[in-house]
Order: structure tokens, then C-alpha cells, then sequence
């Protein structure tokens, strides 16, 4: 290949505190690459028209790229206590969402598919940028919201309360970390390069965890309003020992997550494995 890889991946602070040793080339033997910055939404309708070579994806997401992208088995956002939250003004139960309106980050997001095997009966549902969703909640405009990313310890201030946390709800169901978002690979590019990449993936983690303060700016730049406590508390919040490696146990959680959504008709049947 005589080009760079074109990698894409979120500003927040998860994804630019991996992947910043890579992208400001600290790695020496790191395929040379070309970074696209997009919000989660938007990095999903690029990978389902196949134009980026790796990317970051909703889980949601790949059920509908997994004959054209594997999913690597680093870089990924995978945990607990770390789920979508569904927010409101008022305080109402769980099960009370049935006719509500609610804000949601995109069609294709793992907070959606939460959402919906939580309760499959929900369907007003509005797409907005996920950081517009709470300001969208405390106007009126929408009854609900399902928040993402740095949201989750920010909306007490926006004078909202918790209806439901998926993420837990997620684990209580199952005993598994909960699934948000992995690191696809086009197929195409072959088996070779897809292990290089996972390596350089470890490797760009390995360096921020051990050279924190030579990427530090490259995760600041990209942070837009956040400040310190939040940015810090969202890196140990989503970059976890999932990050360099799902493992076995993460791998059930994944696998879980998709033969639920299959078994419910959320997604559709493929015969096409994940990885």
C-alpha cells in the first residue's frame, strides 16, 4: 500500500488518549496513517459507505459491516459502570418512557440498541448530536434524552436526573462489561496488516500510559469545552484493560450483545463473524 491507512475516531478524550502516540507518529514502525476526527454518528455512516480503512464504530454498527470490516481487538470502549443513560427534567421510573419523546446520538449507536432491548417498545425517538441532547432535555424540547461520552458526569448540571442506566441494566442482565464501541478494519486489507495494526494500536496505549505528558496536548486540542476533572474522569472511565485487548471475557460480552439484538429482531441475521 503506498498510501497512508485513513483511520477515524472521536475527539473525545478515549479515543484521542489512544490513539495520540499513533497519530503525532511517536511509534517508530507504525504504518503511516491519515486521522479523520468525526463524532460517533458520523464515523458510522462513513464506515457503512466503506470509506475509511479502519474506523471506529458502534457496536450497533457493525452488525450491519461485519461482511466488509473485522473487528480488531484493541482500541475498543468496553467496561462497567461506563453505559448510556437515559435522562429527563422530571424524575420518572424506568419503565415509564412509553410515549416519551427522546433525543438520541444516532440511528446506528449502541446506546440506541440498549435502549431498545431494554424496551422495545419505544419509538419516538429524534437524532441530534449528542452534545446538543441535554440542552434539548432542559428546554422542552424532547422528554428524554440518551446521553453519551463526558454527558454522563455532566448532567446534574444541566438540572436533569437519571431514569435509567442501560450500562447497568446491561450487566445485571447478563454478568457481562457492556459493549460500546470497537475498532473495525476493512477485510480487504488482509490478515498481515490487520495484526500490525492491533499491534500499533497496544503499542500507542502502552505509550500514552507510559509517556503520558508527550500526548497530553494532542488529547487537550481535541477536548473542546471539557475541562480537567471530567477529561481525566472520562479517560479512566472508557480506557480500561478492554482497551488493549478485549480478551475472552470481552469477547462474550460482544458476542452476547449481537445474538441478543439478532434474537429480538433489533438487527439483522449475518453469517458473517464479527472478528
Amino acid at each position: 500500500m503506498d498510501r497512508p491507512l485513513t483511520l477515524g475516531y472521536s475527539p473525545c478524550p478515549n479515543d484521542t488518549y489512544i490513539f495520540a502516540a499513533w497519530a503525532e507518529g511517536l511509534l517508530p514502525d507504525a504504518p503511516a496513517v491519515q486521522v479523520v476526527y468525526e463524532d460517533i454518528a458520523v464515523l458510522n455512516r462513513m464506515a457503512l459507505n466503506e470509506e475509511l480503512d479502519i474506523v471506529k464504530a458502534s457496536f450497533h454498527a457493525m452488525a450491519y459491516l461485519r461482511e466488509t470490516y473485522a473487528l480488531l481487538r484493541s482500541g475498543g470502549a468496553l467496561g462497567r459502570g461506563c453505559g448510556p443513560l437515559v435522562v429527563t427534567r422530571e424524575r420518572i421510573g424506568a419503565r415509564e418512557l412509553n410515549g416519551k419523546s427522546i433525543a438520541v446520538p444516532g440511528m446506528r449507536t449502541t446506546a440506541l440498541l440498549l435502549l431498545r432491548l431494554f424496551e422495545p417498545s419505544l419509538s419516538d425517538f429524534i437524532v441530534m448530536p449528542f452534545d446538543q441532547i441535554m440542552s434539548a432535555v432542559r428546554g422542552g424540547v424532547v422528554d428524554a434524552g440518551l446521553i453519551i461520552h463526558e454527558s454522563r458526569f455532566t448532567y446534574p448540571s444541566y438540572g436533569l436526573r437519571q431514569a435509567v442506566d442501560l450500562g447497568e441494566w446491561w450487566t445485571g442482565e447478563t454478568g457481562l462489561p457492556i459493549p460500546l464501541g470497537g475498532i473495525a478494519m476493512r477485510r480487504s486489507l488482509g490478515q498481515e496488516r490487520r495484526r500490525l495494526v492491533e499491534k500499533t494500536i497496544r503499542a500507542s496505549l502502552e505509550h500514552a500510559r507510559r509517556d503520558e505528558a508527550s500526548i497530553w496536548e494532542t488529547v487537550r486540542a481535541h477536548a473542546q469545552e471539557m475541562d480537567n476533572e471530567v477529561m481525566r474522569a472520562h479517560i479512566e472511565l472508557y480506557v480500561n484493560e478492554f482497551s488493549l485487548d478485549y480478551g475472552k471475557e470481552g469477547e462474550t460480552a460482544i458476542r452476547r450483545l449481537f445474538e441478543e439484538a439478532e434474537r429480538r429482531g433489533v438487527v439483522p441475521p449475518s453469517s458473517a463473524d464479527i472478528f
